[in-house]
């Protein structure tokens, strides 16, 4: 039996911490008794970026990533996209992007470092809040959905403030794609009273389509 090894922990906002797990090959980053995140589950993340492309229908496009985590969302939307487009990472943690650098180095295959890439470390929602139409798309997976399980102040990406500030943001037609481990009506109904068309898909967690099923909805500005 392998035994799970604890390698690398991170204090965050509020007193709670991260542990970076590695079981053999595998790594996973967990809050409390929460599993947030495990290298052999990305399926669901990878779809975040691909279904989000291809609903955008353009290789240039100007993409933000709310949360770099293990990077599958990151990196499947650099294999999606041409050498126009460019994709803005916002991360708060500082040591997500250290282990990334560090004891999952192997798993971030260089996309830190890829031309296209501009890493941000700091809050989403500030990134957010301080643009105008100047996003294709916005990519959010922080917490484990609109619950806000890691921090009460990722609650305002997803009320109303929130989803109003993700639409100036947007360009026309632009996509805010959001990732949930749970279905979330009342989400649901505020991403639509914000103004978005919105599309709903449960996806399984693996890239085999086994696992759990997520969430992800698409939020389209009207043109």
């Amino acid at each position: 039996m392998i035994v799970r090894e604890l390698i690398a922990t991170a204090e965050i906002s509020g007193g709670e911490q991260l542990r970076l797990y590695r079981r053999g090959g595998d790594h996973m980053i967990v809050l409390g008794r929460n599993e947030l995140m495990n290298s052999r589950m990305s399926g669901s993340e990878e779809v975040l970026a691909t279904a989000t492309i291809e609903r955008l229908g353009k290789s240039d496009a100007q993409l933000l990533i709310g949360g770099y985590g293990m990077g599958f969302t990151l990196r499947a939307a650099l294999a999606e996209l041409g050498a126009g487009a460019r994709v803005a990472v916002a991360e708060l943690v500082p040591e997500i992007i250290a282990w990334a650098r560090g004891p999952m180095v192997e798993l971030t295959a260089n996309c830190l470092d890829d031309p296209r890439v501009r890493l941000i470390e700091g809050d989403v929602a500030e990134v957010i809040a301080s643009t105008n139409a100047g996003f294709d798309a916005i990519l959010l997976d922080v917490d484990n959905g609109p619950d806000g399980l890691t921090r009460d102040a990722n609650d305002r990406l997803y009320a109303a403030r929130g989803l109003a500030a993700a639409r100036r943001a947007l360009s026309s037609g632009g996509i805010l794609a959001v990732w949930s481990a749970a279905p979330d009506a009342g989400f649901a109904r505020r991403l639509s009273e914000a103004g978005f068309e919105v599309e709903e898909i449960a996806v399984r967690a693996r890239r085999n389509g086994k696992g759990p099923r997520h969430i992800i909805w698409f939020g389209r500005t009207r043109r």
